[in-house]
């Protein structure tokens, strides 16, 4: 049976750095490799980590940049913080993704750094932003029945032409602009999500929305930026490709983050070529891991 959490706690009691430490569900399978974890699982579990130990009403997590430079295994995992720095303004939070195997020393996988900044006012003057017009990201329109963890994929019928959303990933797998609308699962079993951690797990898709193409997705990140001017107002976020540029086997991404009230962030991630354990989601259907949910 799928849990439908990330991870389970196995030991420890309290705050993640007080030793305690968790085992991946099948919910946090990577499609890539057996026996390896998914991106939005590391990413938000050091997301859970870092606010967990030193957010707060006062200051919003504005900036979260993870480094995924090690494939993560199916096997116990905990996580590291450290106070950079603490000031009025502007606090520093460091943090790592470790894994312990039964047989060899602690490894870690993932490394991130949070910018968490005072929130206050605006300063006087008016500045630009994108006009209203120009924004083609608009969220499905969902029931109480459509609530649950299966995400929802839309792109471009044609270059330019905002198509229909859907649950049938075969039918969006072309060359056009993508977009996705989710809500993230819990990173640990028995909590609830916050809106940071859901802002984190969904932009992960900022690759997935940007790097998915005709033939399916062949480069795999190793790296994921969250930039925030707000957190997300409930919890469904979208993700809708803005940029892509690829040369040599390096793709760089960003896409926007989306709530039902608007942009409140963008994702940044850099890929490598991973053709080799290319995914092509005509043949792969993932509909199982979100079934229970």
């Amino acid at each position: 049976m799928t849990t439908i959490a990330f991870f389970e706690p196995i030991s420890g009691t309290g705050r993640p750095d007080e030793g305690i430490r968790y085992r991946p569900t099948t919910f946090a399978a990577s499609l890539w490799a057996p026996g390896t974890l998914n991106g939005p699982a590391v990413c938000g579990l050091a997301a859970r980590a870092v606010e967990t130990e030193f957010g707060d009403d006062e200051f919003v997590p504005a900036r979260c940049t993870i480094d995924l430079f090690k494939a993560a295994r199916d096997i116990v995992t905990s996580t590291r913080v450290r106070l950079v720095r603490s000031g009025g303004r502007i606090r520093v939070v460091d943090v790592e993704v470790v894994q312990h195997p039964d047989d060899g020393d602690e490894v870690v996988v993932a490394r991130g750094s949070t910018v968490f900044l005072r929130t206050s006012t605006n300063p006087p003057g008016q500045r630009w932003h994108r006009p209203a017009e120009t924004v083609t990201f608009r969220p499905p329109a969902m029931t109480a029945e459509d609530d649950d963890l299966f995400p929802r994929f839309a792109s471009d019928a044609t270059a330019g032409a905002v198509g229909e959303w859907g649950r049938d990933m075969a039918a969006h797998q072309n060359a056009h602009r993508k977009r996705r609308w989710s809500r993230a699962a819990p990173i640990v079993t028995g909590e609830k999500p916050t809106p940071f951690q859901s802002a984190v797990v969904s932009a992960e898709a900022a690759s997935f929305v940007s790097n998915w193409g005709s033939a399916g997705i062949g480069f795999i990140n190793c790296d994921l930026t969250v930039a925030l001017s707000r957190l997300p107002s409930d919890g469904r976020v979208g993700v809708e490709a803005d940029l892509h540029i690829e040369d040599d086997g390096v793709s760089v991404s960003t896409a926007g983050l989306y709530d039902a009230d608007g942009m409140f962030g963008t994702a940044l991630v850099t890929a490598v070529n991973n053709a080799a354990a290319q995914i092509d989601f005509t043949t792969v259907d993932i509909s199982e891991r979100f079934r229970e949910a």
